[in-house]
């Protein structure tokens, strides 16, 4: 009990402070094998940014077009080799993963062309621009993941249907792609490895096709990233876990050399792809986001595993498991009622270093079907990696929950959420 005078300032009751206490020692070993990815993936990180040779005259950054701005370059350089690929495109100008993502598809496909969505449908923020790649003649074919092991309306197990997926290929197939994490979908996050067993079952169909894949909360996650196991493309958000909390903004694209200059291509103009783009002195914000990273992760992994063993005592189903395997930084609780979703997602934004005065309500938002509720108490307006939580204000009332920076804020945030969701059921 030395340390709960350092929770009870912020309002824990004992009760929650001395179950949390309980559950540490069992995470133990769960902490560890997070800690071994991690220092792994940090020293690779590392050995990046020495093999680019970027120095700090180069972070000053560029203007107008931004020709010759050789740390932007390096800066790719050092990106493409600690995500495993031989090339990449970085922009803080990107506003969101859906923008990069949705550029990635337009680039590939031509009208005619056929896309094999191999998860399903996409998330819900995704939804218009597949129905605007349909608009332009392009055919999307959705394959649902073979799921199994319920516990509630939770998932614990989720496979690609590979039977599905060869039958479903054709002359017209230009690509297949792959939502690695889960968005509002109740299913796990597929792992880097499941990539690789997709791309094994491609060549032996003999279909070469790219393999696209959406890696939003999954980078730095596992020991390697899709790109090892055959992907060939990755895309996603530096204000997740890439930019470690302090890229202001951005999105990357990386994988095979000429699919990365095709995607440049199309987001800047044909001849001139990567060539242009000013930095404007974000580089430097760019590049110490990604060597911080690893550890960044690591925390949000430690939280989640914490939250996931909390809520399980508590009485939630949860998914994953606190020692189970993780594909990305995203834990669900299952809350059950709108109440208690309401109350997570406001204790949550107690624990936030910034805006945690302000009371989180359920809200319209752009892409969603019905209102959502989002703690974010970030410095980077919708930074998932620094702390949040969210859920849609729909059955079974699932909170989704990100982060955090360093796990004694975590443990806190999971300690305020055990508390309110405990105070709205009357225990």
């Amino acid at each position: 009990m030395k340390n709960y005078r350092d929770y009870e300032q912020f309002g824990i009751s004992r009760y929650m402070y001395e179950l949390s206490e309980s559950l540490i020692p069992a995470l133990q070993q769960v902490f560890s094998d997070i800690d071994e990815i991690a220092n792994r993936r940090q020293l690779k990180v590392l050995k990046a940014f020495q093999n680019s040779y970027l120095c700090e005259a180069e972070l000053h950054g560029s203007s107008g077009y931004g020709y010759n701005d050789s740390g932007r370059e390096k800066l790719e350089e050092a990106f493409a080799e600690a995500l495993e690929a031989e090339a990449a495109f970085l922009r803080f100008q990107f506003a969101s993963g859906s923008q990069v993502l949705y550029q990635m598809l337009r680039a590939l496909l031509r009208s005619g062309d056929e896309l094999i969505v191999a998860t399903g449908t996409v998330y819900d923020s995704l939804q218009p621009g597949m129905r605007a790649l349909s608009d332009q003649g392009i055919t999307l074919k959705y394959i649902d993941l073979k799921l199994g092991d319920h516990t509630g309306s939770l998932c614990q197990r989720a496979e690609l249907d590979l039977e599905t997926i060869v039958r479903s290929l054709s002359p017209s197939t230009k690509a297949v792609y792959v939502q690695k994490s889960r968005g509002y979908s109740l299913r796990p996050s597929l792992l880097s490895e499941d990539i690789k067993i997709l791309r094994e079952t491609l060549d032996a169909a003999g279909f070469t096709v790219p393999i696209l894949v959406d890696n939003c909360y999954g980078e730095f996650v596992e020991k390697h990233e899709p790109t090892y196991y055959g992907a060939d493309l990755i895309a996603g958000s530096l204000i997740k876990n890439p930019g470690g909390g302090i890229a202001p903004s951005g999105g990357y694209i990386a994988g095979k050399k000429e699919l990365v200059e095709l995607v440049a291509e199309q987001i800047t103009a044909p001849g001139i792809g990567r060539e242009i783009g000013p930095s404007l002195g974000f580089s430097r914000d760019l590049g110490l986001g990604l060597y911080l990273a690893p550890q960044i992760v690591a925390n949000a992994l430690k939280t989640g595993a914490h939250l996931s063993a909390l809520f399980t005592e508590l009485g939630y189903n949860v998914e994953p498991l606190a020692s189970g395997r993780r594909g990305d930084i995203v834990q669900i609780i299952e809350l059950g009622e709108s109440s208690k979703l309401e109350a997570f997602a406001k204790a949550i934004q107690l624990a936030a270093p910034i805006d945690h005065h302000f009371t989180p309500i359920p809200s319209e938002m752009p892409g969603y079907d019905c209102d959502i509720i989002m703690a974010s108490g970030s410095f980077t307006q919708g930074s998932s990696i620094e702390l949040s939580a969210d859920g849609p204000l729909r059955p079974p009332f699932t909170a989704f929950f990100q982060g955090s920076f360093n796990f004694p804020a975590g443990r806190l945030a999971a300690l305020l959420a055990g508390d309110a969701v405990r105070a709205v059921g009357g225990q």
